[in-house]
């Protein structure tokens, strides 16, 4: 039986495709301006995102030199969760949660708020709230704020319906692009997952668009605007800067090992979605539509939760770094998933502005490095590629975006070699959480966030 909503979808697409090229005909200057403007929105406010959480975690960092955690952490996260709460539910309620949820329901034409009010609420609530402690990364509210500040702006222009849907898929890559310099995978997010969509002019919007958020987030960079902390989000001008300089090797062994790599990661990516929806469930159930409560009590218990822990965990920053290059042990890494695992689904369900990729990168990291350590002490070789084989893994299996995944993992060392094993592992991964279930975390959380069947397109 065919599927009435796939058919109205397939029309829509059709004729969508028509009125683009109709305007890139008769406005080509209308859309050339969307489009530099848009790349440029969405750079500004992912590296002002970055520089803001960076300059509230630094303070964070501060005062726990000076004073024991026990009576900073618990007392800034609800203070953090207070006023990020506030913010959004005062001014924005579409401004909580993940962001990429938000702009794949508006482009599956549910009624979403967009607009400047919504990107700029995103911006300082989610700086609160992650640099108070929320273990969240910056890359959800990146995509949400780029999508909003591309609506608003084809919005001024007067630009068509069909436009709108394809510059605000456009500006959410290119934010993704803009906080982790990884261009080729913001374009590729926006085809596999947002837009489903290969049609030639779509792909041109597209990776223009991104690669032009990437540009305008090492101008911004080189004018002082970048934050100068390290972590995922170093950039200086146009030098091709590596996060990480593992050495690669690829032996053909290393190909069964990568698969039972992706494996093992499929199956816990799996096991770390359901229990980010769950928890979701719970907040949504226990406090409803409360979100200040909810961001209250979360900050306050993740601060005691983070308190208890080694000094070591109260920087995720340094975290990411010690994972990344290899510097940490076999029970650090073991120590990073579990913690990361469960705070990241408790900060989820408090609805804070925050991503998941940043700590899906961890996660896999985390596990590629104590797989990685293991596979040596018992046999003498291990890929060395297994840690960012890793972090792409488990990307591909939450988001269901193998390719997307691949390029992220890839940004972080700009090595074409690390390209391949990456691939292994991201399918195997892939194909292994899609026997589970064939929807992405985004699409679960669509699904619970918003009531079924509804088309009101948000124009």
């Amino acid at each position: 039986m065919v599927d009435l909503r796939e058919l109205k979808e397939q029309r829509h697409f059709v004729s969508s495709g028509r009125s683009i090229r109709r305007l890139l005909e008769q406005r080509w200057l209308v859309v050339v301006l969307a489009l530099m403007l848009t790349g440029l929105g969405a750079a500004l406010t992912g590296v002002l995102f970055k520089a803001g959480v960076n300059a509230v975690g630094s303070w964070r960092l501060r005062l726990l030199s000076e004073f024991p955690a026990w009576a900073v952490l618990p007392g800034l996260g609800a203070l953090g969760g207070l006023i990020s709460g506030l913010l959004v539910a005062k001014l924005a309620p579409a401004a909580g949660g993940s962001g990429v949820s938000h702009i794949m329901a508006f482009l599956r034409h549910r009624a979403v708020p967009m607009g400047l009010r919504v990107g700029l609420v995103k911006l300082v609530a989610g700086i609160v709230a992650i640099g108070s402690g929320f273990p969240l990364g910056p890359e959800g509210p990146s995509v949400q704020m780029g999508g909003s500040v591309a609506w608003q702006l084809a919005r001024w222009l007067k630009a068509p319906i069909a436009f709108r849907r394809v510059i605000v898929a456009a500006g959410g890559g290119a934010g993704l692009a803009a906080v982790f310099s990884a261009p080729i995978g913001g374009f590729i997010y926006v085809i596999e997952e947002l837009l489903n969509s290969a049609r030639p002019v779509v792909l041109l919007l597209v990776v223009v668009t991104t690669f032009w958020a990437d540009a305008w987030a090492d101008v911004l960079g080189d004018l002082g605007l970048s934050p100068t902390a390290t972590g995922l989000d170093n950039t200086a001008g146009f030098q091709l800067e590596r996060e990480y300089t593992p050495l690669v090797h690829f032996l053909s062994i290393d190909l069964g090992y990568l698969v039972a790599l992706g494996l093992i990661i499929g199956v816990l990516a799996e096991l770390y979605c359901r229990y980010v929806l769950a928890m979701q469930r719970r907040g949504i159930a226990w406090f409803g539509n409360r979100i200040v409560l909810r961001m209250v009590i979360s900050g306050a218990v993740l601060g005691g939760v983070y308190a208890c822990l080694p000094d070591a965990f109260s920087n995720t920053a340094e975290l990411q770094h010690q994972i990344g290059g290899s510097e940490a042990n076999i029970s650090m890494a073991l120590a990073t998933f579990v913690v990361l695992f469960f705070s990241t689904g408790l900060a989820a369900a408090s609805g804070a502005p925050g991503g998941l990729f940043a700590p899906m990168l961890t996660l896999g990291g985390a596990i590629g490095l104590a797989s990685g350590e293991w596979l040596q002490l018992l046999t003498g070789h291990a890929p060395d590629t297994f840690v960012f084989a890793g972090m792409g893994a488990f990307v591909a299996s939450c988001s269901r975006t193998p390719i997307t995944a691949m390029f992220l993992a890839f940004a972080l060392t700009k090595d074409l070699l690390i390209l391949k094993p990456i691939l292994v592992a991201s399918l195997a991964s892939f194909l292994v959480a899609r026997l589970f279930d064939s929807r992405s975390i985004y699409e679960r959380q669509i699904k619970m966030e918003y009531a079924e069947g509804s088309q009101e397109t948000a124009s």
